[in-house]
């Protein structure tokens, strides 16, 4: 019975899909993507496309990301929008940021991408353009991989920080207690990899194109790089997302050091009571500019 409500919610849900999908307009990108994508396949090799164009993907999306970030702290009127205004970037901090950057994306990362030929090779997921799910499916898959990685991510992250094994770990990550953009993959090579297994459950539920992917790499390092941005900037349409966690939640992690351990979403926190310092100190900022 369980199972089958189960499986009706997901029928409804993937019927819910189908119906916006039906009523969309015909996308005018489409057709220059559809050339772009054929015109990839037809000169790399799936091992190609799967490494090195997955690597690619991850650097220009990755630094792309924080470029406004970085820009930001030279253009005085941004500074409104800062978190932690008493703690500016340095020149210092940014480079040594960057150089763990390359040693992890280099060493820790691309070994992994490394494997993403075979695993699309064993699961048999398809490369054609044929077969690429419409963007309404892909952003619910990403949905769904971000709903998985948030619960791996709030569990294990907590887990780091236990006493008994933060200094060993995780104490690298906090090593900046203003964050900024090119801060969010700044780790241990352990972390990278211990936080890092969550993205990929969600490819092995969900995946069923390549273009899954990359469109969930992307949409994860547009999250973290924006939680760790230290700017609130408003009309930001990530927090039309329900339950976003955002920057200003995620920056009072690196300030405080205890609680707010989700990485996409605050239910968790809410749900177990991590988010109640993060309430508190709200409240008091709320009731200084209100005096």
């Amino acid at each position: 019975m369980e199972t089958n409500s189960t499986a009706d919610i997901l029928s409804s849900a993937y019927l819910a899909v189908e119906l916006v999908d039906s009523l969309l307009p015909q996308n005018p990108l489409q057709e220059p993507v559809k050339q772009a994508w054929n015109h990839m396949l037809q000169n790399y090799s799936k091992f190609q496309i799967a490494t090195w164009g997955s690597l690619i993907v991850h650097e220009l999306v990755y630094f792309l990301f924080c470029l406004p970030g970085f820009v930001f702290q030279f253009i005085p009127f941004m500074q409104r929008y800062k978190i932690q205004k008493d703690k500016p970037e340095t020149w210092e901090k940014q480079w040594r940021c960057v150089k763990m950057l390359l040693f992890n994306h280099f060493c820790i990362q691309l070994p992994l991408i490394c494997g993403t030929y075979y695993f699309t090779e064993y699961f048999n997921i398809p490369y054609d353009w044929e077969s690429m799910p419409r963007w309404p499916y892909l952003l619910a898959q990403c949905f769904g991989c971000s709903v998985i990685e948030d619960t791996w991510h709030y569990f294990l992250h907590r887990a780091l920080h236990h006493r008994r094994i933060y200094k060993y770990i995780h104490k690298v990550h906090h090593d900046f207690t203003a964050p900024f953009g090119m801060q969010a993959e700044y780790a241990h090579p352990l972390e990278t990899l211990i936080l890092g297994a969550g993205f990929f459950i969600g490819i092995m539920v969900f995946c069923n194109h390549m273009a899954l992917l990359w469109a969930w790499v992307t949409i994860r390092l547009l999250e973290t790089v924006d939680v760790h941005s230290g700017y609130d900037i408003p009309l930001n349409p990530l927090h039309l997302i329900p339950f976003y966690a955002g920057a200003r939640f995620h920056d009072f992690h690196h300030m405080n050091f205890v609680g707010n351990y989700g990485s996409t979403f605050t239910w968790w926190d809410r749900l177990f009571n991590t988010d109640d310092q993060y309430n508190s100190y709200t409240q008091k900022q709320g009731v200084k500019k209100n005096k």
